[in-house]
């Protein structure tokens, strides 16, 4: 697996959720961006296993972010809730998992087995560049050749 492609290929399926109304467009990077134009969504650190088979499947859980601005600290939970939900037209979940592919083929175009969205976590304030944001981050693994 080539990790920045594997990562730029997560934001770009990240990018299919689609906010409400009037919220704008969520952007997504497959890096860990100096200064972000909110919501934005990216790919920070990974762990990588290697060698998961003897056949020398790797795993990468990827630990992403996704931050909203603060003007209204209710109104950016309610759009962080919309993107974290499991189900629903701003599911990041939902987004990224459509990368799987159809059944049997390879997922992110190509470029690893499979991957899931396994879990969101540290959901709470955070400072980039700054500027306090709410986020969360969500946990995507990938399984794919590591040759």
């Amino acid at each position: 697996m080539q990790i920045f492609e594997i990562r730029e290929a997560i934001a770009e399926a990240a990018s299919a959720a689609v906010l409400p109304a009037g919220v704008g467009e969520l952007t997504c990077t497959g890096y860990l961006p100096d200064s972000i134009y909110e919501p934005h969504f990216f790919v920070g650190e990974y762990d990588q296993e290697y060698d998961r088979t003897y056949g020398g499947v790797d795993r990468v859980e990827f630990t992403c972010r996704v931050l909203v601005g603060r003007a209204d600290d209710l109104s950016a939970q309610k759009i962080l809730d919309s993107l974290l939900s499991r189900h629903g037209a701003a599911s990041l979940k939902t987004a990224i998992e459509a990368a799987r592919g159809v059944p049997g083929a390879m997922a992110l175009g190509g470029l690893a087995h499979d991957l899931r969205v396994m879990r969101v976590q540290a959901y709470r304030w955070y400072e980039h560049a700054g500027t306090k944001y709410v986020g969360a981050e969500l946990v995507i693994e990938v399984i794919g050749d590591g040759a």
